[in-house]
């Protein structure tokens, strides 16, 4: 009997009054997948096995459905339906991304595997013909289980000249076809559950260590991948190069200079972090000092937080031809004591409570909360914190767990992102020129599995031909992108 009180839950809305501006004329309009999540074919056509691939066949019992990304959306095979459905949208651009084992079985540039180079072809050509700009990240999570095997993954800087390789060698390839690169999606998630808890692949457990060792190398792997771009590249294909770094918005929980400065504190560990080396140099100070003084206390002769050379702080520094960034739901922030010295952990490292308040709307207990003036308050971050960036939006969207096709919920999560993006354009003066929701169809969503619904068209998981069917969200979408508007009546 409570199951319509939850449906009810995901309709509620913070606002009813969206920006009635209409979208700038350079603001374009998107949607996004990755490969582990949709492509499926996973050991088809040379394809050898990812982390997350080793993952789930090792225990399934990782996945809250226990299912698997073997088959996920079969968009290896439907990629024609879904470029179709992009197209109806009226979508201006698809992010989706390359599985590094499709094109480098091995994990090493010497042995490219020319299947997996013809169907990204295919699908950039079909992207082409349907008028839709191909965004593409190059590592989507999927790092080669051959290298983690070999090298442990991201925790050994070998890792940064093989990714970089890796680039080369798409760049290459997709010369004539790709414009907007995208080195490296969320790096915050690869590192914290993949090589901290353990929670995501490979299932590496070394909180308070991993993370920073796993953070370096990202952002150093980032850093030679764009100078390859930007050194070789660049002047004859004339693209632009990013990462993508997501964050939670932190909301202090009082104006207390403790709750404010906990507030930047979690903000700095979970995008600064990254972000930091990319658009400022070297890491955010306040990590700096807090894992230093920690890591002294602890009875460490140096740093858990491994430094930086200032070679290295001047080869990271500036690696962005704009900003991407990812963001779904706010948290509220409380300042608390440090935490007692012990064994090393991440969280102890940021010492601060956060919670989410129970008025938020959420939707059948799903992880993300319908809170649009997070994502305005976090674009304002951005601009005090960095500078004024053009920003693009990769990633928003919501999830839910019944796959209705009259998902009025993420209407109104996306109305609501879209018009927090207006005021922050309009009012804000915000320099942001794109927004991407995730996803454009269903995907196998890491842990949740395809028990977790975030398309704005459905597929049906529990049919072996996996048919897409466009959801309310997409028939609204079309009509928003069309008319350039939120309201009836614009201005």
């Amino acid at each position: 009997m409570m199951r319509p009180l939850i449906v009810l839950s995901c309709l509620l809305s913070v606002s009813l009054a969206w920006n009635s501006n209409y979208f700038p004329d350079n603001f374009k309009f998107g949607a996004a997948t990755a490969a582990q999540q949709v492509e499926g074919a996973w050991d088809e056509d040379g394809k050898t096995e990812t982390i997350w691939d080793k993952f789930v066949h090792q225990n399934p019992d990782r996945i809250g459905d226990r299912s698997s990304p073997d088959i996920a959306s079969d968009s290896y095979h439907k990629y024609k339906e879904d470029i179709a459905l992009a197209k109806a949208i009226g979508l201006d651009h698809y992010r989706m991304s390359i599985a590094w084992t499709r094109i480098l079985p091995t994990g090493f540039a010497d042995k490219i595997n020319q299947a997996g180079v013809a169907y990204y072809k295919k699908l950039f050509a079909e992207m082409k013909a349907n008028g839709i700009e191909p965004m593409v990240t190059l590592h989507h999570w999927d790092l080669p289980q051959s290298l983690q095997d070999s090298y442990g993954g991201w925790l050994n800087e070998t890792i940064t000249d093989l990714f970089a390789d890796y680039a080369r060698v798409c760049f290459e390839l997709f010369k004539d076809d790709v414009k907007i690169w995208l080195t490296i999606n969320e790096p915050k998630n690869l590192c914290h559950s993949g090589y901290g808890t353990g929670g995501g692949a490979p299932g590496v457990r070394g909180s308070g260590v991993n993370e920073y060792i796993c953070a370096r190398n990202i952002v150093l792997g980032h850093a030679k991948a764009y100078h390859i771009y930007d050194q070789e590249f660049r002047a004859q294909n004339n693209g632009r190069v990013s990462i993508v770094i997501d964050t939670d918005w932190y909301e202090p929980n009082t104006n207390s200079g403790e709750d404010v400065e906990a507030a930047e504190r979690v903000l700095q560990f979970n995008f600064g972090l990254y972000g930091n080396p990319v658009y400022k140099g070297n890491w955010p100070e306040v990590i700096i000092n807090r894992v230093g003084n920690r890591s002294s206390l602890e009875g460490l002769e140096t740093s858990r937080l491994p430094a930086f050379t200032d070679e290295e702080i001047q080869f990271i520094r500036g690696t962005y031809d704009f900003m991407a960034v990812n963001y779904y739901s706010s948290n509220m922030v409380e300042a608390k004591p440090d935490a007692d010295i012990g064994d090393p952990n991440f969280d102890s490292d940021i010492s601060a409570t956060t919670y989410r308040e129970s008025s938020w709307p959420t939707c059948n207990g799903t992880h993300i909360v319908d809170t649009p003036w997070g994502l305005r308050s976090f674009l304002n971050w951005l601009k005090t914190t960095y500078g004024d960036i053009e920003i693009v939006i990769t990633e928003n969207g919501r999830s839910d767990k019944t796959g209705v096709l009259e998902d009025d919920h993420r209407v109104t999560y996306i109305q609501g992102h879209l018009s927090a993006c207006l005021d922050a354009i309009f009012t804000d003066g915000i320099n942001l020129t794109g927004y991407t929701v995730w996803s454009l169809i269903d995907t196998w969503e890491w842990s949740g599995g395809v028990s977790i619904a975030m398309g704005l068209n459905r597929v049906n998981f529990s049919d072996p031909e996996r048919t897409r069917t466009p959801r309310k969200s997409a028939t609204w979408l079309t009509e928003v992108i069309k008319n350039r508007c939120l309201e009836d009546t614009c201005s």
